[in-house]
């Protein structure tokens, strides 16, 4: 094991736990910061941690503005000091109601929402109006995953005009999430993410000539947002995630990006079925099941371990040095898929140049706190 995942003293760590390295985490902070040059342009997603205590470790180093996925994030958010945050999700159902108690509950913050339909538009203007407040709308732009937003064009234009036009909203720019953008190569890479920004360049463009104001524009993910960084434009705010904790599937998807995996859950052995199988105390209610099942997670330690079952509890590998563990003895597994694993854990341990320092609760792992 690489001397960076050293842990003295593992007899108190319940198992599986997941550990963060602090030295590791705030070496990961210090490059995201590097890459983009002015932190001001940075908006990170807390979707990868959801912990209060590395929000304070981004304030510290000038990152002001945030963002998040559920209201319980957004929540946790604001507890901390945050005073300027992008919730990307598309409000409906009771999640309207929440904006308006949100408002209310933080007045002094800057809470910006998506949308990507009239009918929530309507809904959430009347809401605010109805409650004597405004919140600002981010147009959802679909960049080609196809999963939210709608495409560059005149139905974007008639969109966010409406945003503009209705009481209760302020129209705030756009939101242009590229999470399709997983080219290992990086010029393969740049060349989409160069196309999606002409895209949504140009809807701006025509926006702020219709005489629509387009302050901002939310754009690019962990795998994009050096490339956004490198455009010279002041309206581009870029929202890294994953590198924050870095997991094995972003290291391969992305080995330009010089993040070290900060996140790791400390598992034991619980049975040695014969000669060739591992049983770890490591099911999927403590590491993302998501991937496919030989790629969960990695062993540093134990490098041909094969996955080959997981269960609530258990992961069963096989491996040519079964033979060399035993019930108790103990591995640290790097998660392929981290942002869901850090949510399966109530609270992390934080190891410091060896040593446990701290634990940290997982503020947000839920979906609601009091809001």
């Amino acid at each position: 094991m690489d001397a960076c995942y050293q842990i003295d003293d593992t007899s108190q760590i319940i198992s599986p736990g997941m550990i963060i390295f602090k030295d590791l985490l705030e070496d990961n902070l210090r490059k995201m910061i590097e890459l983009i040059g002015d932190p001001s342009r940075l908006r990170p997603h807390c979707k990868t941690h959801k912990m209060r205590e590395i929000i304070q470790l981004e304030l510290s180093l000038g990152i002001l503005k945030h963002k998040a996925a559920t209201f319980a994030e957004a929540e946790m958010l604001a507890d901390t000091g945050v005073k300027d945050i992008c919730l990307a999700y598309n409000l409906v159902g009771p999640n309207i109601a929440r904006a308006v108690e949100f408002r209310k509950r933080w007045p002094d913050v800057s809470l910006q929402v998506t949308a990507d339909h009239p009918g929530p538009i309507e809904l959430l203007g009347e809401a605010m109006s109805a409650a004597g407040l405004e919140i600002e709308v981010l147009l959802d732009l679909n960049t080609g995953q196809n999963r939210t937003g709608l495409p560059p064009g005149e139905n974007a234009v008639e969109l966010y005009q409406m945003i503009a036009n209705t009481p209760g909203l302020i129209a705030a720019g756009l939101h242009a999430y590229d999470g399709q953008n997983h080219q290992v190569d990086i010029n393969e890479r740049e060349i989409a993410v160069k196309e999606v920004w002409n895209n949504v360049s140009r809807l701006r463009d025509q926006l702020v000539t219709e005489g629509l104001p387009v302050p901002r524009i939310v754009a690019g993910a962990t795998g994009s947002f050096p490339i956004f960084a490198g455009i010279d434009d002041p309206d581009i705010e870029v929202c890294p995630g994953t590198c924050v904790l870095h997991d094995v599937g972003y290291g391969e998807l992305f080995p330009d990006l010089k993040f070290t995996p900060a996140a790791l859950v400390l598992t034991r052995v619980i049975s040695r079925p014969d000669a060739e199988r591992i049983t770890f105390d490591l099911g999927y209610k403590a590491i993302a099941s998501d991937p496919a099942m030989e790629n969960r997670c990695r062993f540093p330690d134990l490098p041909d371990a094969k996955p080959v079952l997981q269960n609530e509890e258990h992961l069963v590998v096989l491996s040519e040095r079964a033979a060399d563990f035993q019930p108790g003895d103990e591995l640290l597994a790097i998660p392929r898929h981290v942002c869901p694993t850090s949510a399966l854990h109530k609270s992390v341990t934080v190891v410091s140049d060896g040593k446990v320092v701290d634990h940290w609760n997982v503020a947000a792992r839920d979906r609601y706190i009091t809001v």
